[in-house]
């Protein structure tokens, strides 16, 4: 029997016994979404939300059984905490138990192991409907069934089950034993940390014609697949990079689909928290359950902006003899800016900035990406969009000797290298070559002064002309650190 045969064959069954009240103890007390007065959500950069769902539960004196339905499917149990609000004192949980065995027509069946289900055919020409008693013998790979006089194996109609064990629920319910002070209703909060529930930033930056002003625009993209919608909830992000204790093994989870859609335009407001920061909706919003949904972060318009061009070298080729180093070796573009002036001048959240420009007929265009860290007000963001289409190097050691030193210590070598930039644009383009150099070195000759922006590293501002090229050339020695 197929999977699609076996499902049709339990499913009557199963709607019979499903209906309200199956699958859960008569000395229980439900609480759904219908008792909710509010939810809020925080949600932190690394797939992790802290829960915040407030309910009005008509409740008994002394002892409780509280259901506590539609919690997060990706709960954390050992995390949840139930407080009573309007009636603290005297109020005392016992246990709490997190049922996330969901009802479906194989766990009902797998559930039944040992115990009989009554087994109903249809005659195909008259239409009347018999029906057995039989054994459930196992599951594993299909279903065995013990009959009065025989064993078979399928499913030869469909199954009728007495009733829901307690342990299946419908939706993922966080059970809760509890002492109650006096009957009535109360204000209860459940606060619990969950998986499932994430955001991130995205900015959209587009250029001006001169490459010098930028337009940028900052949206949050939430994401919920934790397994519980929270209708009209007080939506807050952190960004910052919080420490948390892993466990040995992760525990894997199914993956749910994920629909997309866009929210209004709506505002963040930003505060520091801690060591981190965070933005608070000023609107409830709803986060249905398999979402993915956007809210506006910032906007910036003609933000300062600088381009530059980058060679970058390797620390390789200063301790041997290697001759050519490479033709044509693509000149990395760089925008950068400053965080702040209007618009800006707040941290921003670490995510992608996607950047465009418009072309001659006023078409946007993409012309790259790059991921930033979570940044912080007045620092600079630089953005690596790729390699300059018209701009190559030509890089070759002219000279190389090594003057003292054995093996790896102790050593002292001199080398010369030439480096000639071309540039097919037609403007004139100034590119940063930045050489990594090991070691103690010293600068013996160049073509052009260099800066050392930093003990290894050398660096040239080189002019190339428009539609020409530029020669860079310079001798260094290098001494190991390590005598």
């Amino acid at each position: 029997m197929t999977k699609k045969e076996l499902l049709n064959a339990l499913l009557g069954g199963l709607l019979f016994a499903s209906q309200p009240g199956w699958g859960a103890p008569r000395d229980e007390t439900g609480s759904t979404a219908a008792d909710q007065q509010g939810v809020a959500v925080t949600i932190y950069n690394d797939n992790l939300a802290l829960v915040r769902d407030a309910r009005r539960v008509g409740l008994a004196r002394d002892f409780n059984r509280l259901a506590w339905r539609e919690v997060a499917a990706q709960m954390h149990p050992e995390t949840a905490q139930l407080r009573n609000v309007s009636s603290p004192a005297g109020f005392r949980l016992l246990e709490q138990n997190f049922d996330f065995d969901l009802l479906t027509p194989q766990k009902l069946l797998e559930k039944y192991v040992g115990r009989e289900v009554g087994v109903i055919r249809t005659h195909p020409a008259s239409g009347a409907e018999t029906r057995e008693t039989a054994q459930v013998l196992a599951t594993n790979g299909g279903v065995v069934l013990k009959f009065a006089d025989r064993i078979e194996t399928g499913v030869p109609g469909r199954l009728a089950f007495a009733g829901v064990p307690d342990s299946l629920r419908d939706k993922p319910t966080l059970v809760i034993s509890l002492i109650n002070p006096s009957a009535g209703a109360q204000d209860l909060e459940l606060s619990y940390l969950t998986g499932g529930l994430s955001w991130r930033a995205d900015y959209v930056a587009e250029l001006n014609a001169a490459d010098d002003r930028l337009d940028l625009n900052g949206w949050v993209t939430l994401t919920n697949q934790s397994g519980a919608a929270y209708p009209n909830a007080k939506l807050q992000l952190v960004a910052g990079d919080l420490n948390r204790v892993r466990d040995a093994q992760a525990v894997p989870r199914a993956t749910m689909a994920m629909a997309a859609k866009a929210a209004d335009v709506a505002e963040l407001q930003q505060e520091s928290l801690f060591e981190y920061h965070l933005y608070t909706l000023q609107r409830p919003t709803t986060l249905a359950e398999n979402q993915t949904k956007q809210v506006a972060l910032l906007s910036a318009g003609r933000v300062p902006l600088k381009k530059t061009f980058l060679l970058e070298g390797a620390a390789y080729y200063y301790s041997g003899q290697h001759g050519e180093l490479g033709h044509k070796i693509k000149v990395g573009v760089f925008v950068e800016f400053d965080n702040k002036g209007e618009g800006l001048g707040v941290p921003l959240p670490r995510g992608v900035v996607r950047v465009y420009k418009k072309d001659s007929q006023g078409n946007a265009q993409f012309v790259g990406e790059d991921r930033i860290d979570h940044t912080p007000k007045n620092e600079t963001v630089r953005l690596n969009l790729g390699n300059a289409f018209d701009l190559t190097a030509d890089k070759k050691q002219t000279a190389f000797q090594k003057l003292a030193g054995n093996g790896r210590t102790g050593y002292v070598f001199e080398s010369a290298y030439e480096i000639v930039l071309k540039n097919a644009k037609p403007e004139a383009v100034s590119v940063t070559v930045r050489e990594p150099i090991p070691g103690d070195w010293t600068m013996l000759s160049e073509s052009q002064p260099h800066t050392r922006v930093a003990a290894g590293t050398a660096e040239w501002r080189v002019r190339v002309p428009a539609e020409g090229s530029a020669t860079l050339s310079y001798r260094v020695r290098v001494k190991s650190l390590m005598q």
